[in-house]
């Protein structure tokens, strides 16, 4: 049954025997409850096929406390090729597992913190949403009762912001990473619903998008943004009855992320130059560090590009 027939000092001391408790006993009474039934079943092998093993298992002194010990096992061999005898040494490495351990606490509490962390943002994300709906129902409320035009306008103009915002905050709480935000997403929810609203059929609408996702501390900014951009097109380019064609494209450059808003309506007037819409665009592209240009396309209708710093953008997909 493989006996100890030698142990030196150190095993003595680490162990807790004197060497007439060990002298002719299998080692295996160095196992306990803790010990992995794996190591133990290695440990056979070897000691049956007489083969060198390096293993970690768990073993216990006399008094019953525990240490990590770094099993190798080697067979000694006779003249003729068969094992005479096993060679075992043993390595104390407690404290590397201790560490080990105590990372791999920290990992599961770190991971618990920003589950919470997620948790919390994403209730405060269904909280505003809410509350902006709410918002949304006054201002619609109010509008109904006006009976000027220029006043209904600017509320219902002011719903669609707040709409917009309400949909980025709808998409925040909807995806699974609470940092980033998809702009191609987000530009076909705001385009699509915005042509829906105005009951047209006849504006059709083509989108060529690369996915690329940036903070979502700037997702409110951008969103409403591109909702002017939009409105502005849907507002002013297209007369009534007569079809028209919006073109979307996102792209990557090196330095920056292109978005170009085009459509083949009547071209820019001096109406929609001096609009509130507008003026907000370039505040909202100040805060953006992004650059707007507003001009003509080559079908006459017009051509609103806007470039964000790459610098700005988390990963693109």
């Amino acid at each position: 049954d493989n006996p100890i027939v030698f142990a030196n000092k150190a095993f003595l001391e680490r162990t807790g025997y004197s060497i007439s408790e060990v002298m002719g006993r299998n080692c295996r009474f160095l196992q306990g409850p803790g010990s992995d039934p794996a190591a133990v079943e290695t440990i056979r092998l070897a000691a049956t096929t007489g083969v060198s093993i390096a293993v970690d298992i768990l073993n216990y002194r006399k008094d019953g406390s525990s240490f990590h010990n770094a099993l190798h096992i080697s067979p000694v061999l006779d003249g003729a090729g068969d094992v005479e005898f096993f060679v075992a040494s043993q390595t104390d490495v407690t404290d590397r597992f201790r560490i080990l351990a105590e990372r791999e606490q920290a990992n599961r509490d770190l991971s618990s913190a920003l589950e919470l962390s997620n948790t919390l943002v994403h209730e405060i994300d269904h909280r505003v949403k809410n509350n902006l709906q709410m918002v949304s129902a006054m201002i619609l409320l109010q509008s109904l009762d006006q009976l000027d035009p220029q006043v209904k306008g600017a509320l219902l103009d002011t719903l669609s912001r707040v709409e917009a915002l309400s949909s980025v905050h709808s998409r925040l709480h909807q995806s699974a990473d609470i940092s980033r935000f998809d702009i191609a997403a987000c530009l076909r929810d705001l385009l699509g619903d915005l042509v829906g609203a105005t009951g047209r059929s006849d504006i059709h609408v083509v989108f060529d998008l690369v996915s690329v996702e940036v903070p979502a501390a700037k997702s409110a900014a951008l969103a409403l943004l591109f909702n002017e951009v939009f409105t502005n097109a849907l507002k002013h380019a297209f007369l009534p009855g007569v079809p028209g064609r919006l073109r979307v494209t996102l792209a990557c450059e090196e330095a920056h992320l292109v978005a170009t808003v085009e459509d083949d309506g009547v071209g820019i007037q001096d109406l929609a130059k001096n609009s509130f819409g507008l003026s907000l665009i370039s505040t909202l592209a100040r805060q953006l560090e992004a650059e707007v240009s507003i001009g003509s396309n080559d079908l006459a209708g017009t051509r609103v590009e806007v470039r964000l710093p790459r610098s700005a953008l988390i990963t693109s997909l």
